[in-house]
């Protein structure tokens, strides 16, 4: 028996002994893993941001060589499910492929479009999780803003920010919609960059002051379960951010806004 064949015994073993993993013959070895790791991410077996079992390991499981795992997660590292740093390991940059194939197409979009797209977004998640939100998802928007309020840096403000941003579109009950939010860019990095650092970071968060309040009365419109003030809290939070944002004296102040958060 030939290598080649050993392998895909090994792997068609594996599919028998996990329903969730389903071998098709006509299809490439390498193929075949790589969609194999996609449905452990979904599944949330890898969240994102975690770190990916090393390529021996992983050929070990699945009772294949490195090379075929070497493939399938370079597939992966180009679509941009997973992120590749060299000398450490490979993480898991998404849990599907949407939020960075549309990031991508973001990068060549007017700023003014993704601001409108985001603004879409960003109504309809606060109405959907006025409606929806559980109240586990309530303390987590809870938890974010208070994370985001006591900010003593640009670094603790920006994972802050995203993290009440995402927190309020996770709620909507909407995962499509989650993601799409996610994938409107590369946010984190954009936030990270608009957002003064140092000693101009206490005059940022005291000229962004009414924007705080506004999502503070965002997140009292969604325990109150009032969509109709969360869509309009929202749809005014985004209109002001964007609108200071634009001016010149206040380029930073996007990182506090759903224009240019997440």
């Amino acid at each position: 028996m030939n290598r080649g064949t050993q392998e895909w015994r090994n792997v068609l073993h594996l599919a028998i002994v996990d329903p969730m993993d389903v071998i098709q013959r006509n299809v490439p070895l390498s193929t075949q893993i790589a969609d194999q790791l996609r449905d452990r991410i979904a599944s949330g077996e890898f969240p994102v941001g975690s770190k990916l079992p090393g390529e021996l390991e992983l050929a070990q499981q699945l009772g294949v060589s490195r090379n075929s795992v070497r493939e399938a997660t370079r597939s992966l590292v180009h679509s941009g499910l997973l992120l590749a740093r060299a000398g450490d390991g490979t993480y898991v940059r998404a849990d599907s492929e949407l939020a960075p194939a549309l990031g991508r197409r973001v990068g060549r979009c007017r700023d003014d479009d993704v601001a409108e797209v985001r603004s879409i977004l960003e109504r309809e998640a606060a109405r959907r999780a006025a409606e929806r939100a559980t109240d586990v998802q309530i303390l987590s928007i809870r938890e974010a803003l208070e994370a985001r309020n006591a900010s003593v840096d640009a670094a603790t403000y920006v994972a802050g920010d995203l993290r009440f941003h995402r927190a309020v579109s996770a709620a909507s009950g909407n995962t499509l919609l989650a993601e799409l939010y996610r994938g409107l860019d590369d946010i984190e990095d954009h936030v990270a960059r608009v957002t003064p650092t140092g000693e101009r970071f206490a005059g940022f968060i005291e000229q962004t002051r009414s924007l705080n309040e506004s999502h503070k009365e965002l997140l009292e419109a969604i325990e109150a379960r009032d969509p109709d003030r969360a869509e309009r809290i929202a749809r005014d939070l985004v209109a002001e951010a964007h609108a200071l944002g634009s001016a010149d004296e206040a380029p930073a102040v996007m990182a506090s806004s759903p224009a240019a958060a997440g």
